[in-house]
């Protein structure tokens, strides 16, 4: 716990700094027009603010919790710097498919769909969750961590790049085309995760990936879609709401999106 608490201040402090930095790049060189503005990013990043203030309470006991009582099997030589990248890759693989388990559960999606309706995208956008999905997001990494054993400063190194590539790949920066097609190949970009966010649901229900852009080939789960700027981003079927409605949103009665019903 004491060597989580130690990190978290740089982490933060990193974060931010980079979400600082893209909130100005991405008006400066955007890609499309900014819907919203300052109202609008205001909403997200107050969102944030409640799950930053959640975050000592609930997921940072957790996690702590969790490496305190994991199970003791790794063998040697998965520490170090090796057992660094490989947690990693084992962190980015679960959070593809905790994601796509969001998108498919719909007491997930009841939850994460705060984060699509969202009608804009732009670095805020990244920070834009509901904090029963924050909460519940804990207590399934905990399972993972019990589980293998990962240690927190693995934890705590790939949520930091986690929380970069989010931001940089909600962002409405505009790119020079080559170089996001080679970034692409790596990591998620804008151009891939425009498309997720697209307001149809084919498309929603796409491009899962977070952090390594492989999971989605790997797995078939892809879009074909190409982003282009004036792309309507959304949920399917319904518009987004104030800071009160989209805290009361997960506890409505379900309404049918895009033909089918979650």
């Amino acid at each position: 716990m004491e060597q989580l608490s130690a990190l978290l201040p740089y982490k933060i402090a990193a974060v931010l700094g980079w979400l600082a930095l893209l909130l100005v790049l991405e008006r400066v060189f955007p890609l499309a027009k900014v819907v919203g503005g300052v109202r609008r990013v205001a909403k997200n990043l107050s969102l944030a603010g409640f799950n930053a203030l959640l975050s000592p309470l609930i997921v940072v006991p957790v996690s702590a919790f969790a490496a305190a009582h994991a199970l003791d099997w790794r063998p040697p030589w998965w520490s170090g710097w090796t057992g660094l990248v490989l947690d990693i890759l084992l962190l980015d693989l679960w959070i593809y498919w905790w994601h796509r388990a969001n998108h498919e559960w719909p007491l997930l999606w009841r939850f994460h769909e705060v984060h699509h309706l969202d009608e804009f995208l732009d670095a805020s956008s990244a920070l834009r969750f509901h904090f029963g999905e924050v909460a519940l997001s804990s207590l399934a990494r905990a399972g993972v961590i019990l589980l293998t054993g990962v240690p927190l400063v693995s934890v705590v190194v790939f949520e930091t790049l986690l929380a970069f590539n989010t931001i940089f790949h909600h962002s409405d920066v505009r790119l020079p085309p080559r170089l996001e097609k080679v970034l692409s190949w790596v990591i998620v970009t804008p151009s891939i995760h425009w498309v997720h966010h697209h307001a149809i649901r084919r498309d929603t229900d796409s491009n899962y990936a977070s952090l390594l852009s492989v999971w989605d080939r790997l797995f078939a789960s892809r879009s074909h879609t190409v982003r282009t700027p004036e792309m309507p981003i959304g949920t399917e079927g319904l518009k987004d709401r104030g800071l009160a409605g989209l805290v009361a949103r997960p506890f409505e009665e379900r309404q049918s999106w895009g033909g089918g019903e979650r």
